[in-house]
């Protein structure tokens, strides 16, 4: 069995994946490296040796058609430019009778808002009219609910890098945002839900 994790950001999703499949082995991708030493650290310390981390783009997979019995991709439609051409790439690369399985955040509620808070979704809907991608706007949902997922997506992510490199935000900027899911994490009265849809496709 082999899968592949698109968008595998910290690396804790795709780690998951790799101990569900002991004898097969899973390849996580990310658009930028930033993530990644994080996320193989992780697999380390957790004794997990099915899995490895890469960089790669959604919409031009580095691999060969049929590589891969299950394609998954959690919370990345809704921050690229073209979700066809992702469709396309994951379709490719999937073997014959395989699953592309996809999750996304439709719509999201939090409490207690914040400046911060508000800046980083503020900057989500920018990026993707930017990238145009017209998506709702939803700040994507990770396996640590408290929070410090969050607080780590904001200061190293893809969209956070290419935000400060294209100019819509300044590296103070983007380190506010992340203190403000900080302090959301360690208020007892905070809370966040998510709308989310799922969609399941087989070659």
């Amino acid at each position: 069995m082999s899968i592949l994790d698109v968008g595998c950001g910290p690396g804790s999703i795709t780690i998951d994946l790799a101990r569900k499949v002991p004898q097969g082995h899973v390849v996580g991708v990310e658009y930028v490296s930033d993530p990644l030493d994080g996320a193989r650290s992780l697999a380390s310390s957790e004794g997990v040796t099915n899995v490895k981390f890469q960089v790669g783009d959604i919409h031009d997979l580095p691999f060969p058609e049929s590589t891969f019995d299950i394609v998954h991709a959690h919370q990345v439609l809704q921050h690229i430019a073209d979700p066809v051409q992702a469709f396309k790439e994951m379709r490719r690369v999937l073997k014959q009778g395989g699953i592309v399985a996809v999750q996304e955040s439709i719509d999201s509620t939090r409490y207690p808002e914040s400046e911060g808070l508000k800046a980083w979704s503020d900057l989500q809907d920018r990026m993707r009219q930017t990238k145009g991608n017209s998506l709702k706007a939803a700040p994507p949902m990770n396996e640590n609910i408290g929070g410090g997922a969050m607080e780590q997506r904001v200061r190293s992510s893809g969209l956070a890098v290419t935000a400060v490199h294209e100019g819509l935000v300044s590296e103070k900027d983007i380190q506010q945002m992340a203190a403000a899911w900080r302090a959301w994490v360690e208020n007892e009265d905070g809370w966040l839900g998510f709308l989310h849809g799922q969609i399941l496709c087989w070659k």
